[in-house]
């Protein structure tokens, strides 16, 4: 949680990262399970005003996000605490689950659903046995998931900055959350932008989401700009010519693989996984993980 005047990372340098969590939710989930999650946490159901009991609306919150998050027979019980970050949470075996919340909370209800969203991640995550090698990768993970699972919209919109303070929740810089939402966006044709309270968050999306369309426009795939098609054609020129010795990957992350029919693989736009298709110009190819259907000219 950022400091009041403190500075906030922007950009997208975890992308990577976050691309490899949705590939592994995927994964972990199937396209089946991923699509039980298309409808995201109502504002109505997480609203906390001022005039509400403490804890008795800290554990309705709670119930909202274990039900979102489809937890079976997994009760949260919440204090508060001094502490550095917005909240901590010791994972066990179960059925009971003790989350700490930053004490400041106490006095700004207003984001206790973004700070429980992301410790009851970490309990689905658990329940998953999902995870990533590292704190920083696996904090990560934690909120593409509440993001992508439609939880985390609310981590977005606790972002606030102006000229004498700022809060930011969660690992992942504004712009990222903005992808992950926008990937949710696209994929369940749900648009989180009308629940934003913060105008910071909404910019933040719309840079998410520029870059999240930028990924359906990369070669082979047939939207893709004039520059990419270019570049693409001229790769593709040199591996026919020398098919053992393919040109190295694309910035758009395609790559050719030697053989006959020489083949290329490229990420899928929606989920990440790579998809591998033979080179013979216009085609449709189907993502076996999230089941997107991508016109491409190869």
């Amino acid at each position: 949680m950022a400091a009041p005047g403190s500075d906030i990372e922007h950009g997208f340098p975890h992308l990577d990262t976050v691309r490899a969590a949705l590939t592994a939710l995927y994964k972990r989930l199937s396209y089946d399970g991923v699509r039980t999650y298309e409808l995201s946490v109502a504002p109505g159901d997480v609203a906390f005003c001022d005039q509400d009991d403490l804890y008795l609306g800290v554990q309705r919150v709670a119930r909202v996000m274990v039900r979102q998050l489809r937890l079976p027979d997994a009760r949260m019980i919440v204090s508060f605490r001094e502490m550095r970050h917005a909240g901590n949470i010791e994972l066990a075996a179960g059925p009971e689950y003790f989350i700490e919340l930053n004490s400041r909370f106490k006095t700004h209800h207003r984001d206790i659903g973004a700070a429980l969203a992301h410790e009851v991640t970490h309990v689905y995550l658990h329940r998953l046995d999902l995870s990533f090698p590292g704190t920083r990768a696996n904090e990560i993970l934690t909120d593409t998931t509440a993001a992508y699972l439609g939880a985390g919209w609310l981590l977005l919109d606790a972002y606030r900055q102006d000229s004498v303070s700022s809060q930011k929740l969660g690992y992942l810089t504004p712009e990222e959350f903005g992808y992950v939402l926008a990937k949710r966006a696209l994929a369940f044709g749900e648009d989180p932008a009308i629940w934003f309270t913060s105008p910071q968050a909404y910019e933040a999306y719309t840079k998410g989401l520029d870059v999240a369309r930028n990924d359906e426009r990369q070669p082979p795939l047939a939207a893709s700009g004039w520059a990419g098609r270019r570049r693409y054609a001229r790769d593709r020129r040199f591996a026919q010519a020398d098919p053992e010795a393919p040109p190295p990957s694309g910035p758009a992350g395609y790559a050719f693989e030697s053989g006959s029919p020489l083949r290329v693989s490229f990420p899928c736009p929606t989920c990440r996984q790579r998809i591998r298709v033979p080179v013979r110009g216009r085609m449709r190819a189907r993502c076996g993980l999230c089941r997107t259907v991508l016109e491409c000219d190869t």
